[in-house]
């Protein structure tokens, strides 16, 4: 993999593809700064190199042009306090100011310039877009994994303007050899942790991890589709009912292949959708009507938590309930617990990115775990054998 480690940056003007799509409170501070941090080795690498470095990016989804609230102006304070140097701003991401402040840049300074979604040809892919953009550096480096999976503009037609002179961040390394690493190297016994919402939403990686892991736990909603094909009563919990025959599929896959499949035996179920609900705990499969399941039940959390003692590999896709409401948290934490004592022992654990990644934030085991991944859609994508265009565009 050709890394910033490739290249001395000493005279060079380093275009650098970061992911700065960080959440924004309503004063416009950021409320979760680990997307920037997460760039930072690679920006410090290129400038104790004695290069210089350009910064793009997107921030959420503006529909109209430029919008305030998606502006990137607002990370300058907190990402210069981060790089301990002032940062400079671009009110545009092409035409003259980027152009001219981009052209007088200096040996160890750093240019940010805005949000890339402002202009529909980002998300488009358009070349004469990425080609003013390529205008702005030298080199071109993609650190940013979380949009490696999209065929933007700055994440894959750039590259092809720095035939030569395009590298991998450090992030994006990192992230592909972890993935690789639990997709293609992994100890066993190998567990893999599945849980949201929706069978729809994870079928294509269920379907290749069925190949290569041991265990299968199901947690979150997507539970309820399955003890649903298995004849269960759900009352109103979550289910895709286009989806029961998939999930008699993966069962059947699963005891074809020798798969331990685990589901849910009990569950915490609620009489409404929220955190003063009245709550009981059933069996998941006599949930009564006008009931509906929010998170896993204690036996369960016990079951899942020794399935993943025994594991030497984990990768975990996915909260076990209604994590962000406290009264629904149990059956998260409790995997959250397990994943975190397995580590300690010796397991290597890759968490994947999206709602996990908010999980084991939420209860501060960030640094408990082996790999917590930037990515959500781009890691289920490429684990799910997917090649993606930030990747496929360095590779060439």
């Amino acid at each position: 993999m050709k890394t910033v480690d490739s290249l001395n940056f000493k005279g060079k003007k380093a275009l650098i593809r970061v992911d700065f799509n960080v959440p924004l409170n309503s004063e416009f501070v950021i409320t979760d700064d680990k997307r920037i941090t997460a760039a930072l080795p690679t920006i410090q690498k290129i400038l104790n190199d004695g290069g210089a470095v350009i910064l793009m990016s997107h921030l959420g989804r503006p529909k109209e042009g430029p919008t305030e609230k998606y502006s990137l102006k607002h990370i300058v304070a907190h990402l210069s306090k981060l790089l301990g140097r002032e940062v400079q701003f671009a009110d545009d991401c092409i035409g003259a100011d980027a152009k001219a402040k981009a052209d007088a840049l200096q040996a160890g300074e750093v240019l940010l310039i805005e949000n890339l979604r402002f202009y529909k040809e980002e998300e488009k892919g358009d070349e004469a877009f990425a080609e003013k953009l390529s205008k702005l550096g030298e080199v071109y480096v993609n650190d940013a994994f979380g949009a490696a999976h999209r065929a933007h503009a700055s994440t894959a037609v750039i590259a092809k303007f720095f035939p030569d002179a395009k590298y991998f961040g450090y992030l994006m390394a990192s992230e592909v050899e972890n993935a690789e690493k639990v997709l293609n190297h992994a100890a066993r016994p190998f567990t893999a942790i599945m849980g949201g919402s929706k069978v729809s939403d994870k079928i294509l990686l269920i379907d290749r991890l069925l190949d290569k892991v041991d265990n299968l736990i199901i947690g979150g909603g997507m539970t309820y589709t399955f003890i649903k094909a298995l004849g269960g009563s759900i009352g109103q919990s979550i289910v895709e009912l286009d989806k029961l025959q998939l999930a008699l599929d993966v069962i059947e896959k699963a005891k074809t292949k020798g798969v331990k499949l685990h589901l849910a035996a009990d569950s915490v179920i609620a009489d409404d959708f929220s955190e003063t609900a009245n709550t009981q705990i059933v069996a998941t499969k006599e949930i009564p009507d006008g009931w509906e399941g929010l998170d896993i039940g204690p036996e369960t959390r016990v079951r899942f938590a020794e399935v993943i003692a025994e594991s030497k590999t984990i990768l975990w896709n996915g909260p076990m309930g209604v994590f962000e409401m406290n009264a629904f948290d149990k059956g998260t934490r409790a995997v959250a617990d397990a994943i975190v004592a397995a580590t300690q022992k010796g397991a290597f654990s890759l968490i994947g990115g999206g709602d996990s990644a908010a999980a084991i934030a939420k209860f501060g085991l960030e640094n408990e775990v082996s790999y917590v991944s930037t990515g959500g859609g781009a890691l289920l994508e490429y684990m799910e054998g997917k090649e993606l265009p930030g990747v496929k565009a360095i590779h060439g």
